[in-house]
């Protein structure tokens, strides 16, 4: 079985310092467009779909195409026989509010399977308050499974740097244990766990994982990943 791929630009990652998710510099550096369309196909032939909704760290910003956590799941999938098709739909400097925003319309171009939830990291760059980061969380689970009653959700956790404050820190780090236990989904504790902060794990800017981190990033995913696809 073939797995297809659908990507979509993006340019935001958790980084040690503070530092915009949508500069334009970045945004030229993008390996695809945000601009592509959505696949207008409501469901492959065959087989299931994982849907990645993320950011730059979804869409592999700065790596090869194929080198991106969630193309390497996709191969993980077909090395495994799990039939299975992986649409990307991480995209440039995404919040959890325009992530809020653009759910439904990612969502009403494909009957999705499972669903990939990478988003906060920007949201705690920028000091967003807490309770709206959790609220978004929220919200945008549940237009998930209004759309797709069915799906199974995965929800990435993600961290802030200590320069944004301990108290701040402490509070957006349980945002994502928090969401996932009380909408029931399954949870990454840290996406960027290993890799975060670590020199040859990422690459020149500090921020963006290299191949060597996304590798790590995969796994990371797929060891709550493949639980939930057994229970499919």
């Amino acid at each position: 079985m073939k797995l297809r791929y659908f990507f979509y630009a993006a340019i935001i990652a958790l980084a040690p310092v503070i530092q915009s998710c949508n500069s334009g510099q970045e945004q030229n550096n993008d390996r695809s467009s945000s601009q592509k369309e959505m696949p207008e196909a409501k469901k492959p032939e065959k087989g299931k779909t994982i849907l990645f909704f993320g950011n730059s760290l979804t869409a592999g910003y700065g790596v090869e195409e194929g080198q991106g956590f969630a193309e390497i799941i996709g191969e993980k999938l077909d090395s495994l026989g799990y039939d299975y098709r992986v649409i990307n739909a991480g995209i440039s400097g995404e919040t959890t509010s325009s992530g809020l925003r653009r759910v439904d319309w990612v969502m009403s171009k494909q009957d999705v399977d499972v669903f990939v939830l990478e988003l906060g990291a920007n949201d705690g760059l920028r000091g967003i308050p807490t309770t709206v980061t959790r609220s978004n969380l929220y919200e945008i689970i549940e237009k998930v499974r209004e759309a797709q009653p069915d799906v199974e959700i995965v929800l990435a956790g993600m961290m802030v740097p200590p320069n944004m404050g301990q108290q701040y820190s402490r509070e957006f780090k349980s945002v994502f244990p928090d969401v996932a236990d009380t909408a029931n989904v399954a949870l990454i504790p840290f996406l960027l766990q290993d890799v975060g902060g670590i020199d040859s794990l990422n690459q020149d800017d500090g921020i963006h994982p290299n191949p060597k981190g996304h590798r790590i990033l995969a796994q990371n995913t797929w060891v709550v990943l493949k639980d939930v696809l057994e229970n499919e």
